[in-house]
């Protein structure tokens, strides 16, 4: 299970992540547009060491290396402007919003988003253009992980899933929530249950 930060600053973020980490957060997305690439050290300097593999940054890809990040994620906009090629010692990953973007993906990457599957709990007014559940059905690139992005919460877990997603990522589940811990352990055993 991936969870990506809140877009803009939270309050005991850091306390949070590390919290998450200690219940077993298998990778965080750090989508922090607005930072700054002085504001972005910072905020993962606050970031326990041991935890920082697990780290998967946005934007401000050069600094990764310096703090022993070894994953980068590339935006729609991002892939379709900029001519990406696999970087050395790199692990790259992407956002999509349709089932032919995702087919169409180039084998670097080792997993795409695919959003948004639900109407979103942190964007007023995102909601799906298409039934996705459908749409996966036609799904033809297998050595991509295609993970559900966008209105994912406790209750919709499994059938996103049991219906052909690989792995979920949650963000306004976690921190449009008052208790963001019990959320993320309430999901994170729903998705263990299903992989036992």
């Amino acid at each position: 299970m991936i969870v990506i930060t809140n877009p803009s600053t939270i309050a005991n973020e850091i306390s949070v992540i590390d919290s998450l980490f200690g219940e077993g957060l298998s990778l965080l997305h750090i989508r922090k547009p607005d930072f700054s690439e002085v504001d972005m050290e910072k905020f993962i300097h606050q970031i326990k060491q041991e935890y920082r593999e697990k780290l998967v940054l946005h934007n401000h890809h050069e600094i990764a290396a310096n703090f022993g990040i070894n994953r980068i994620h590339f935006s729609e906009t991002q892939r379709k402007k900029n001519d990406i090629k696999v970087i050395e010692n790199m692990i790259l990953s992407t956002s999509t919003h349709s089932i032919e973007d995702f087919n169409a993906l180039e084998n670097i990457f080792e997993y795409s988003f695919l959003s948004p599957v639900f109407r979103s709990i942190s964007k007023e007014n995102y909601n799906p253009k298409t039934n996705l559940f459908e749409d996966i059905k036609q799904r033809k690139k297998l050595n991509t992980k295609m993970i559900a992005l966008g209105g994912i919460h406790s209750g919709n877990i499994e059938e996103t899933l049991r219906k052909g997603f690989d792995d979920v990522a949650l963000l306004g589940t976690i921190w449009n929530s008052p208790d963001s811990i019990k959320n993320f352990k309430l999901c994170q055993k729903i998705v263990l249950s299903l992989s036992a």
